[in-house]
């Protein structure tokens, strides 16, 4: 293969990459200040509401609200948890639950979107929904 056709391919790549990491960049930009309102105005409410109903029913949680993310954890046991966060590692940000729970001596770890995923597309009911599915293994007992 002839230099200039390397050469030439090679600076198109590198070109493609660049434009991809702007407009990658600007996604996750437009998600991250999509991601804060969520945060504020349904994610932290809807968490401390679940507490204090868990609390009334016995099961004490407490709601932890670290930079960009919200966890709902259990007092009993720092090892389970239910964490809302803003994943921007894939071509596209994506509102990601991320599940802990201490079985035995063994933790189980879980990742799954919040409904669609979609920041500006998660409604409250999609959240709601999703918690109470992940809720089932910490009130079982």
């Amino acid at each position: 293969m002839e230099i200039s056709v390397v050469r030439q391919r090679l600076r198109e790549t590198i070109e493609r990459a660049k434009r991809r990491a702007v407009e990658r960049r600007g996604r996750n930009d437009e998600a991250a200040r999509t991601y804060t309102s969520f945060l504020d105005h349904i994610a932290i409410p809807l968490m401390r509401q679940i507490a204090n109903a868990l609390k009334a029913d016995g099961y004490t949680f407490t709601v932890f609200t670290p930079t960009g993310s919200v966890k709902l954890m259990s007092d009993r046991h720092a090892e389970d948890y239910i964490e809302i966060v803003l994943d921007t590692a894939g071509d596209s940000p994506a509102i990601v639950g991320h599940t802990s729970r201490l079985h035995g001596r063994a933790i189980d770890e879980a990742e799954r979107p919040v409904g669609s995923g979609k920041p500006g597309d998660v409604s409250e009911a999609d959240l709601f929904d999703f918690l109470l599915k992940e809720l089932e293994p910490f009130v079982e007992r």
